[in-house]
């Protein structure tokens, strides 16, 4: 958990930022794929999907007022290998608890309760490709008006058109603090 002034990011990998699934008739030659913003290191970028991942969007992740925190099953491969491939410094990586642990769900995604832990009371946004209408209810009951759920067409992952209304949310959340004021 981390205790800072601006709202936190948690952002998944695979589907927002590795878009997955689309047919031929909507990318007929394949998604395209990019090299990396800079040398990546060793072994950071061994999976072949990661060059779905647009590296220009490491700037403007880093540009947005957040604190960054991955919440993906790639773990700390999160820091190995799509940190560097983005160009972005390492962040923090929530630990997901064992599946036995998080029983009685109720509908909830999996990482729903884990991460409103993470935000302690504070401001956050999430980007994934599987919040649901749920989510969103559940976490406004705990949290209203501190957090945005933000939802990715797998197929597309994050696109150009997704940063203003992101940042619009982070900087309206920052402006009024963690206190809620």
């Amino acid at each position: 958990m981390i205790d800072s002034p601006l709202p936190l990011l948690f952002l998944d990998v695979d589907g927002p930022l590795i878009p997955f699934g689309a047919t031929r008739q909507q990318f007929p030659d394949g998604y395209p794929t990019y090299r990396a913003a800079r040398p990546v290191p060793r072994g950071g970028g061994a999976n072949p999907l990661l060059t779905r991942a647009n590296p220009a969007y490491g700037p403007r992740l880093a540009a947005l007022p957040c604190e960054l925190v991955w919440a993906t099953t790639w773990m700390s491969d999160a820091n190995a290998c799509v940190a560097p491939w983005l160009g972005l410094p390492e962040a923090p990586v929530v630990a997901w608890p064992d599946p036995s642990e998080d029983e009685g769900r109720d509908g909830l995604h999996w990482k729903t309760r884990t991460l409103l832990r993470w935000a302690a009371g504070g401001p956050f946004a999430w980007v994934d490709d599987e919040i649901t209408d749920r989510d969103r209810a559940w976490v406004e009951e705990r949290c209203p008006g501190r957090a945005l759920l933000y939802s990715v067409d797998p197929r597309r992952g994050l696109a150009d058109d997704d940063f203003p209304a992101l940042e619009a949310w982070l900087r309206a959340a920052a402006s009024a603090g963690r206190t809620g004021s």
